[in-house]
């Protein structure tokens, strides 16, 4: 249920940097921090400021269909919009905060314009081609991070209903990999699949199925 105390993102962190020489500026957050399974998805997106799409909001504030809405005007009048995984083995290899990292780097890198400065939700910033910033509870108060937060879930969620559709018990669909009775159920009667981050309790004890990909990647998306 969206809290209606919270503030809406404006563009004020970005018109500060555009006044100082840094343009463009780009946001970047990211999803899927604390599921069991599938990957952490990062965005990255820079808004033209003459053209910032309406409904712009952290992606968390949002129901499903206004986010759908919300992807759909960032990739029609956004001047560069990007997202990157980092899959649940590259998690187990280097833990879920280097994962973050890892998929914030991957997403500005897939970028098509290079930004100037780089506004990052949270309070680590991954390495950066250019300055950045980070900010706390940005995706609250940028609309370029706010954007970037959209952007992430809809393609996280996009992806964990295609795992739903090859991993059927599971509910991926429903619970985008995190750990509800369903997925708990699956897990002890099944066994956990090739996309289950086996570093994360209670799957820390189980063995790994085989399985495809071991390596995440970015994609940038071109206007329809």
């Amino acid at each position: 249920m969206p809290d209606p105390t919270r503030h809406a993102p404006n563009f004020s962190a970005e018109e500060a940097l555009q006044r100082g020489g840094a343009s463009p500026v780009a946001g970047v957050d990211e999803v899927g921090r604390g599921p069991l399974a599938g990957p952490v998805c990062a965005a990255a997106v820079i808004l033209d400021p003459e053209n910032i799409p309406e409904g712009l909001n952290d992606s968390k504030a949002m129901t499903g269909k206004a986010r759908e809405a919300a992807f759909g005007r960032i990739c029609q009048s956004a001047l560069a919009v990007s997202y990157a995984f980092v899959t649940a083995a590259e998690i187990d290899e280097i833990n879920i905060h280097r994962a973050v990292l890892l998929a914030m780097e991957r997403a500005v890198e897939a970028l098509f314009i290079e930004p100037s400065h780089v506004l990052v939700d949270g309070r680590f910033l991954p390495r950066l081609p250019c300055p950045g910033t980070a900010i706390i509870k940005g995706d609250s108060s940028s609309l370029s991070i706010a954007a970037a937060s959209i952007v992430a879930k809809v393609a996280r969620d996009a992806l964990m209903r295609r795992l739903g559709e090859e991993y059927p018990d599971f509910g991926f669909a429903e619970n985008a990999g995190y750990g509800v009775p369903r997925h708990l159920a699956a897990l002890k009667a099944l066994g956990p699949t090739p996309h289950h981050r086996m570093s994360f309790a209670p799957l820390s004890a189980k063995p790994r199925k085989p399985g495809r990909g071991a390596r995440g990647f970015g994609r940038a998306i071109t206007k329809q």
